[in-house]
């Protein structure tokens, strides 16, 4: 009887709906981010088997450039989901409407911006990149085709943040997964079997890009048909409130900028203390982000709840599924930090062969326990701050964050590489506790209901 109780108290604390609904959102978003670095290890195999490692430079360097210029635009998903999930809670069909088409038109609007401009861009970000002419020019050549999927690119992310925070987690999944599936069939035919090179590569993701885009553009349809949501809505729906929604994307896109520079500059200072550290650092993060996708998919999972709850200024939801958040994510994280400490020199020795970096790599496995700890309460918390639209809140931290992360890195003559680490785990560390104390602040005032600041 007592083992049954016990049993019945686990369930409940451990599975309650909250956790339930929390795990239905975030498992298959989890399973389809892990689609995205295996696109990137298939492109990488496939131009790797080429007769000049000048092409598998070029299509990193190009690869590279475009992740660092759409990424700074992820603010259309975010902001998209964060909308979208109010006025799913608010129960209001003409914002649901708006959450989708002012950020649609703003992303085919900046994609179409790329586009025109995509050679003084490029010669701008080859300014910066430098590297032998050879690799640059593969690099053009992928960047010439890769761009024109810009507005579509940018699109689906629009699409993406709108499923989500519409909480109809079918579609994301399978525009990832079949926008990745196609990709590497394409790539393999184009750069394998046509001979297509570099250009083959971009011409797959460009391809895959405006396929899944097709896909995502039915299921929105098929979605708002279901909520009986009108022509006249959607058409009327660009305009209204798009002060609030620049506003917010300007927050939440200064907050990805200082992101992106906090992250690159660890990949410059590292290739400054030689060229093994930055190899055995480039293994070492694929760690990281491997934590990061799985923890992403929590993070993906509040914004919908969160940003449902807070459409319909439901206190106990919002409180309910903070904890559940806690609770799952927080044991996946420490899951994480036991599989590191017991087969992280398995894992490393899978990832490479060279017994130099093997060694090199057990001096900093350390830290790879450490950051899923650190690092999970930052992913949750930017979820409940995306979900309430509070970007102003988001950016402040984000600058906190990026002045520890600076004022660490004065410790890299005295420390060396693992100045970097102990830099990247106060970066991600001080994300969380700001966001925590801005957090706190808002309940003891009771304004977290509040609408956010424009």
């Amino acid at each position: 009887m007592q083992h049954h109780s016990l049993r019945q108290a686990f369930k409940n604390t451990f599975l309650s709906p909250a956790d339930k609904a929390l795990w239905m959102l975030a498992l298959p978003m989890i399973f389809s981010n892990i689609t995205v670095p295996l696109l990137g290890l298939v492109d990488t195999a496939v131009i790797g088997h080429l007769d000049s490692a000048d092409y598998l430079g070029g299509v990193a360097v190009g690869s590279m450039i475009t992740t660092f210029l759409f990424m700074m635009l992820l603010f259309l998903r975010m902001s998209t989901t964060g909308m979208t999930a109010q006025a799913l809670g608010a129960k209001d069909n003409q914002r649901l409407a708006r959450a989708f088409v002012q950020p649609f038109l703003l992303a085919v609007l900046a994609g179409v911006i790329i586009l025109l401009f995509r050679h003084p861009l490029m010669e701008l970000a080859f300014h910066v990149v430098g590297g032998s002419q050879s690799v640059l020019e593969q690099a053009r050549l992928f960047i010439e085709i890769r761009w024109y999927s810009a507005p579509a690119s940018l699109a689906n992310l629009v699409i993406l943040g709108w499923l989500l925070g519409i909480q109809y987690i079918r579609g994301p999944v399978i525009l990832l997964i079949a926008g990745n599936l196609l990709n590497i069939i394409l790539d393999i035919w184009l750069v394998m079997g046509l001979g297509l090179n570099v250009r083959g590569a971009a011409m797959a993701t460009a391809s895959s890009e405006y396929f899944t885009l097709f896909i995502g553009l039915y299921f929105v349809w098929r979605v708002m048909k279901r909520r009986g949501i009108t022509g006249t809505e959607i058409t009327s729906a660009w305009r209204g409130n798009l002060r609030r929604l620049l506003g917010l994307n300007r927050d939440i896109m200064l907050r990805s900028l200082l992101l992106q520079l906090c992250f690159a500059s660890l990949t410059v200072l590292g290739a400054r203390l030689g060229s093994h550290i930055v190899a055995v650092n480039a293994v070492l993060m694929n760690l990281l982000t491997f934590t990061a996708f799985a923890l992403d998919g929590f993070a993906y999972a509040i914004e919908a709840h969160s940003g449902e709850a807070f459409g319909a200024r439901n206190r106990e939801k919002l409180l309910n599924v903070w904890h559940a958040a806690c609770r799952q994510a927080g044991l996946v994280a420490l899951a994480f930090a036991l599989i590191y400490a017991l087969a992280g020199e398995t894992i490393i020795n899978a990832l490479t062969s060279l017994p130099e970096l093997r060694e090199l790599a057990d001096h900093y496995l350390g830290w790879q326990i450490v950051l899923p700890l650190v690092a999970v309460w930052c992913y949750l918390l930017d979820g409940m701050f995306i979900g309430a639209t509070r970007g102003r809140d988001m950016r402040n931290s984000m600058v906190v964050a990026a002045l520890g992360y600076g004022l660490t890195l004065l410790t890299l003559p005295v420390l060396g590489n693992h100045a970097l680490w102990l830099a990247l785990t106060v970066f991600l560390g001080l994300r969380g506790i700001s966001l925590g104390w801005i957090w706190r602040r808002y309940w003891q005032r009771d304004t977290w209901f509040s609408s956010p600041g424009h």
